[in-house]
């Protein structure tokens, strides 16, 4: 076991992600918000685009609880699982500008998991403890040939290979492993540093985990009512896009009909059809196109814009 986590460490030296920013901080803060920011999302997305911008505006735990929500959903807007915003934004509040180093008085927080208390323990306060994400869990299921879907069972793998005297460096190689070499569709297995005791490596798939993920289809109707160069938005209302800012809903008129797109949100696959309205019966604020950057706006909704921006019939 000593030379093969040798050989993890060794590889993690020469070949892992050192560069990441979350990696160079020791504020326990910087670090759960990358782990929140990184659930579902690419890894290039949060630090080119999200993370420094969040930690500017608000770089303590403390500015973060003390801010509006709609401020955090605005600086959120585009990177999609707004939940996790609203349990951030909620955790700070309950924090009271610390976060715990217990496990389990972390995951009685807002949004936080057996992951993200782990990750924050072993990342953040060195502790010996192990981290399985989804790049972790497929590395350990094809180690120990697992051909079962027990996350128990994987956690259990995990203590037992985890390294007691470098816990830390071993959990970032793992998950970098993961990333960059046990990949989910072809695996480079001669590139990795654990094939000699690997024991799913001559039928990698089979040992390949992951649930079925169904998708909901829905149809959106929104309303475009443009009026002195403002566009009308109202506040969401549904468990998607809560306490955000979209376009008012609408039923469908055809002759009224400006134009359709796809998007996908989570679970659900949505078809979205703009109609052109000059009245609403919800409660509407009234913003310049230019300002959608700066409001707690979604993906949707910005799709929205485009659409809107380059239809002739809309005087904006």
């Amino acid at each position: 076991m000593k030379n093969i986590h040798d050989q993890l460490l060794s590889w993690y030296k020469h070949h892992g992600r050192h560069e990441l920013p979350w990696r160079n901080r020791r504020d326990i803060y910087a670090i759960y918000l990358s782990e929140v920011m990184l659930q579902q999302t690419q890894v290039s997305r949060v630090w080119e685009e999200y993370y420094p911008k969040f930690l500017e505006r608000f770089p303590t735990l403390e500015k973060l609880a003390n801010a509006p929500l709609d401020e955090v959903l605005a600086l959120w807007s585009g990177l999609g699982y707004y939940s996790r915003a609203r349990n951030l934004h909620e955790s700070a509040k309950l924090s009271n500008g610390f976060l715990s180093d217990c496990p389990t008085k972390l995951m009685k927080l807002p949004g936080i998991g057996r992951y993200t208390a782990s990750a924050v323990c072993s990342f953040g306060y060195h502790q010996t403890i192990p981290v399985v994400d989804t790049n972790i869990a497929r590395v350990l299921r094809r180690f120990f040939a697992l051909n079962c879907g027990d996350d128990r069972l994987v956690w259990q793998k995990a203590e037992e290979f985890l390294n007691l005297s470098q816990t830390r460096s071993h959990n970032l190689a793992l998950m970098d492993l993961g990333s960059m070499v046990c990949l989910p569709k072809s695996p480079q297995c001669s590139l990795c540093p654990l094939q000699d005791g690997c024991k799913g490596k001559e039928n990698p798939a089979q040992f390949t985990y992951s649930k079925k993920k169904e998708y909901e289809q829905l149809e959106l109707f929104y309303g475009v009512w443009i009026q002195d160069g403002k566009i009308a938005l109202t506040s969401a209302t549904g468990t998607m896009y809560r306490g955000m800012y979209e376009l008012p809903s609408v039923d469908p008129v055809y002759e009224d009909f400006l134009g359709s797109y796809k998007h996908s949100y989570t679970k659900y696959r949505l078809n979205v059809a703009l109609y052109a309205i000059d009245d609403c019966v919800e409660e509407v604020v009234w913003v310049d196109l230019d300002s959608f950057d700066t409001l707690p706006i979604s993906s949707l909704t910005k799709k929205a814009k485009c659409h809107i921006v380059h239809d002739k019939r809309m005087s904006v």
